[in-house]
């Protein structure tokens, strides 16, 4: 009795519905009209301040990395 159980449950879970994903990309359509796009101005400032970080971010590095060198030559160089 437990296997009828266990047979039918899995064969309704490996059959698709007809339909199926034509709704699906239906439903991702109307989502996709829902969302706020930003702006063009709002996506430029954005990318500005998000490259600007990241080059602080690699001149702090750098300067890290030039610093611990030469320390590093002070060290060995003694």
């Amino acid at each position: 009795m437990a296997k009828d159980k266990e047979n039918t449950t899995s064969e309704k879970s490996t059959k698709k519905k007809p339909g199926k994903v034509s709704k699906w990309f239906k439903d991702l359509k109307s989502e996709f009209k829902k969302v706020v796009w930003p702006s063009k101005k709002t996506v430029v400032n954005n990318t500005a301040v998000v490259v600007a970080v990241v080059a602080m971010a690699a001149a702090l590095v750098g300067l890290l990395d030039a610093g611990f060198l030469k320390l590093m030559d002070l060290v060995y160089n003694h």
